[in-house]
């Protein structure tokens, strides 16, 4: 018997992935926090999207969602396999 951490990270879906480098890309890297945050699936992807466009424009707030995107992933819980 054996335990396994298990993490909060989401599938990736190449749709959104595209959509939010496209995004980035357009914006000259102004939403390239999202975009980290969403290619690593982060499970609070959206929340640094909302963080980043509303504080963005400060370089502090830039540079705060771009941690959170970077930064690890949470522990959800232990699985126990066979």
């Amino acid at each position: 018997m054996y335990l396994e951490l298990v993490s909060d990270r989401q599938r990736r879906r190449l749709r959104r992935v595209a959509l939010t480098w496209l995004a980035a890309a357009m914006t000259c890297g102004y939403l390239l926090p999202w975009a980290v945050a969403t290619t690593r699936g982060k499970a609070n992807a959206g929340a640094i999207g909302v963080l980043n466009v509303a504080l963005g424009w400060t370089v502090v707030g830039w540079i705060v969602a771009l941690g959170l995107a970077c930064g690890r992933h949470g522990i959800a819980g232990l699985r126990v396999t066979d």
